[in-house]
């Protein structure tokens, strides 16, 4: 641990790296391992070097919402979904990421578990209990699961077993872990120390609590997202993500990772798709998301325009076509990956916001780490824009990332942005 900054030590593999979700049951018609494990060379391409899988496990069957259920209706915690294939093939999907040099985390649902989980029958006295009827709970409107007990130390003894069990058996690198901040703080602690005993590991958590890094290397950047959205909405500005980026510093210490995106498997089948929310500005907020301080995600479909809200208690495969955004994520991960100044966390670089004469449509900042720099320019809004970058903290010779061009930045840069327009340029 940095005790210093009240940090997980990060394995040294992840300082640069970018993240992809697979939702499995959707990626592919026949919604397995198999599938997946075929389109690995696909994504190391893209360049998402961490690959987060959702849950892998059976499927509760009573009280099941939609035909297939909740991924997050967890039936036994040390089996995998027949429907995904066999635990030989998730092995092999492992096996075979790690030979691309790529790192496999799986989804991790610690705070509740599936009605008909054995542990319901045998250990009933690991659940909580309302305290008037004696009744089991549901965590918030979710009646398809039950809420695990905490203060039951036999049961933080087998949660923690299951945990090691799939590190020790399948070789994964780590765990997503689903609503972590409902679940005790002193829990993910030691389940970190005894996970890093194992192999160094990555733990991302589904929160934004800055205590969480305690025991997690990365926690959601929620608010930076809703942020996004609000700006297409023209509810918020430019201005808003550098008081956000402020916030970020004073809350978080300069080791913690913030996972940046603008969708995944929640946002995508519950409030809509990154066109729906970011219409034609999708482009736009995603240089923001590989260039802001913090590690991009990239969620099944993303790379091929996926415009449909993927139904989630059902079959719904993704219709791939021939992934018309692939180059333009592979372009700015690939920037991400090589450049230091956007590697994650202390290994990355500081930022800097460069003002312009629109500062509320306008939002460019620099990064630097050594003699390595990226500056993004990025225009907020619907309208063209020609806008003067002000002062010269940027000035140098650059190359534009998407287009090649060399330039030579002065003090005092005007520039002319198509509406959603942007360029990236960097040393």
């Amino acid at each position: 641990m940095d005790s210093i900054a009240g940090q997980v030590k990060h394995a040294d593999w992840t300082k640069n790296l970018s993240i992809y979700e697979i939702n499995v049951r959707q990626f592919s018609d026949e919604g397995t391992f198999v599938a997946i494990e075929k389109e690995l060379p696909r994504l190391k391409a893209l360049g998402t070097d961490i690959l987060w899988i959702m849950p892998i496990h059976p499927i509760g069957a009573l009280n099941r919402k939609g035909g297939l259920g909740s991924y997050y209706s967890v039936k036994d915690y040390l089996a995998v979904n027949p429907d995904y294939g066999t635990q030989i093939d998730f092995m092999r999907l492992v096996k075979k990421a790690h030979e691309l040099g790529m790192y496999v985390i799986i989804d991790w649902v610690a705070n509740h578990s599936a009605w008909d989980n054995a542990l319901v029958t045998e250990h009933a006295d690991w659940y909580v209990k309302d305290s008037a009827t004696g009744n089991l709970v549901s965590p918030f409107d979710w009646t398809d699961v039950v809420k695990f007990n905490y203060n039951n130390k036999e049961m933080r003894r087998y949660m923690l077993g299951a945990l090691k069990y799939w590190i020790t058996n399948c070789d994964i690198d780590g765990y997503r872990c689903d609503v972590a901040g409902e679940v005790p703080i002193d829990f993910w602690m030691d389940a970190r120390k005894s996970l890093d005993s194992l192999k160094p590991v990555f733990m991302l958590a589904e929160a934004e609590s800055p205590e969480l890094h305690k025991a997690f290397d990365m926690t959601y950047a929620w608010e930076f997202h809703h942020i996004m959205n609000k700006i297409h909405k023209k509810e918020a500005s430019a201005n808003d993500i550098e008081k956000y980026l402020l916030k970020n510093d004073s809350l978080y210490s300069s080791a913690a990772y913030r996972m940046n995106f603008i969708t995944n498997h929640d946002e995508n089948s519950w409030n809509g798709t990154e066109f729906e929310r970011l219409g034609d500005g999708v482009k736009a907020f995603y240089v923001l998301t590989a260039t802001v301080p913090g590690m991009p995600l990239i969620y099944t479909g993303q790379e091929s325009a996926l415009n449909k809200r993927l139904l989630f208690f059902e079959k719904d495969s993704i219709d791939w076509g021939n992934y018309p955004m692939a180059d333009f994520y592979k372009t700015l991960l690939g920037l991400k990956k090589d450049n230091p100044a956007l590697f994650n966390g202390k290994f990355g670089g500081n930022w800097l916001r460069i003002h312009t004469t629109d500062d509320a449509n306008v939002f460019a900042l620099l990064r630097t780490k050594d003699k390595n720099k990226v500056l993004s320019v990025v225009n907020l809004s619907d309208k063209p824009l020609d806008i003067t970058l002000q002062g010269s903290d940027y000035a140098g010779d650059f190359t534009e990332l998407f287009t090649g061009e060399k330039s030579d930045l002065k003090g005092e840069t005007k520039l002319s942005l198509p509406a959603w327009g942007y360029s990236v340029y960097f040393k």
